[in-house]
């Protein structure tokens, strides 16, 4: 195939360039970017629409303390796989005690204990060991930022195992343990201790009431729009047979 290239000039025939097999070539490469292109921006486009509808949901989640915090690398999915693993004592077959050995060098006597009848009995006890001591990391990491983040990470549940796993392996965060022990996890809570507690939270969209046998609500709040960074107490009057919170991730004694 050709075409004509450049004016016709008087007396002069006009110059044809032929495409050739490298022209053709030059066409569909400029085609296909092209395409690529198209498809790039069709993407970002859709991506853009739809981005917007999880952040009411996601603002809605109870936050800890913290407002700002650096990934923990005991966080990310990769990391919670073993983790999960560790969380309860499996109910199939697990190693004996006398097979808890690492491939190379020794488990320390501690270790040794952590690992007896947590590990199943296909599983490498070093995966499980290691779940443990990234538990460990994560709460040393996160008390020494923001002590009452650190106390709602392990009544939360984030910490698998928190009790054995900090009694066990990193003793030196007992206090944090003792602290989780007073407290007790976002949601409904049967027949609660009278007294005020604390919201181990920074969210606006903390809410609680405390109701009596017959259902009547005692004491709800926050009575006031909150502030961010505001301190959230809740009062659970004598009597009480239910506490009800949403949005506050954990509380502890005021």
């Amino acid at each position: 195939m050709t075409h004509a290239a450049g004016p016709a000039f008087p007396g002069r025939a006009p110059r044809l360039l032929s495409t050739g097999k490298y022209g053709s070539h030059l066409m569909y490469r400029r085609s296909a970017a092209a395409a690529v292109l198209l498809a790039a921006a069709l993407t970002l486009t859709a991506c853009g629409s739809g981005g917007d509808k999880a952040e009411p949901a996601a603002a809605a989640k109870p936050k800890p303390p913290a407002a700002s915090s650096v990934p923990d690398p005991a966080d990310s999915p990769a990391a919670s796989a073993p983790a999960a693993a560790a969380e309860a004592k499996p109910t199939g077959p697990v190693l004996p005690d006398a097979k808890l050995t690492p491939k190379t060098g020794t488990f320390k006597p501690n270790e040794k204990q952590y690992l007896s009848g947590r590990v199943p009995e296909k599983m490498d006890p070093a995966a499980v060991l290691q779940s443990g001591q990234e538990s460990c990391q994560r709460v040393e990491r996160t008390a020494k930022r923001d002590k009452d983040a650190a106390t709602g990470s392990v009544i939360a549940g984030e910490i698998p195992a928190a009790k054995d796993t900090i009694t066990i392996l990193c003793p030196e965060q007992k206090p944090i343990l003792d602290a989780a022990a007073k407290g007790f996890p976002d949601g409904t809570r049967k027949s609660p201790a009278a007294g005020s507690y604390r919201a181990l939270t920074q969210s606006t969209t903390c809410t609680w009431e405390s109701r009596s046998k017959d259902g009547s609500v005692l004491s709800a709040g926050p009575e006031a729009p909150l502030k961010a960074g505001e301190k959230i107490v809740a009062t659970i009057p004598a009597g009480a047979a239910e506490f009800t919170s949403t949005g506050c991730y954990a509380w502890v004694p005021a």
